[in-house]
């Protein structure tokens, strides 16, 4: 049974950390690959304000996780994901898969990173020195890198086939 670990969380993470925890007690682990996201100052970019559906998005990272263990014969994954107000050069993201081979930790990673730049339920509110500000919207790119994975429907079980709306659902 893989280890799985899926947070969102506001505070930064500490990549050798949560590597760490996800090999304890796994002497059939032979590849981690990991990846970190951060913040681009492209165009003027000061900070960047993550929002996110509570519940909703750990569940959907949980079923991201899965479905790349399945897929890939992971024997660990984990997703960290920041949200709240973060400037230039933070990281927003962490991904870590381990697998017995390096083939498959590498794709596992990729796999994870498409499914969540265009799947998962945030929302990105860009802040610009010139005092613009507006809401991330959907890239063609995004959604041609997910398409790679899409066609086994068996591999990719409950994951959804269309995007999140561009802005957050409005409080009432």
């Amino acid at each position: 049974m893989p280890c799985i670990h899926v947070r969102v969380q506001a505070e930064p993470f500490d990549p050798t950390h949560e590597s760490s925890i996800l090999l304890a007690g796994h002497s059939d682990v032979g590849a981690v690959a990991s990846f970190v996201g951060m913040v681009r100052g492209d165009g003027g970019l000061c900070s960047l304000e993550l929002e996110h559906y509570p519940g909703m998005t750990e569940s959907m990272m949980t079923r991201i996780a899965e479905s790349a263990a399945s897929r890939f014969g992971l024997s660990g994954c984990t997703i960290i994901h920041r949200v709240g107000r973060l400037t230039v050069g933070a990281p927003i993201v962490l991904v870590i898969c381990t697998a017995a081979h390096r083939g498959a930790a590498f794709a596992a990673v990729e796999f994870v990173m498409d499914w969540l730049k265009s799947r998962a339920p945030f929302w990105k509110k860009e802040e610009f020195s010139d005092g613009r500000i507006q809401w991330v919207q959907p890239r063609e790119q995004d959604a041609q890198c997910l398409q790679r994975w899409e066609g086994d429907e068996a591999d990719t079980p409950g994951l959804p086939k269309a995007s999140p709306p561009v802005s957050p659902p409005k409080a009432e």
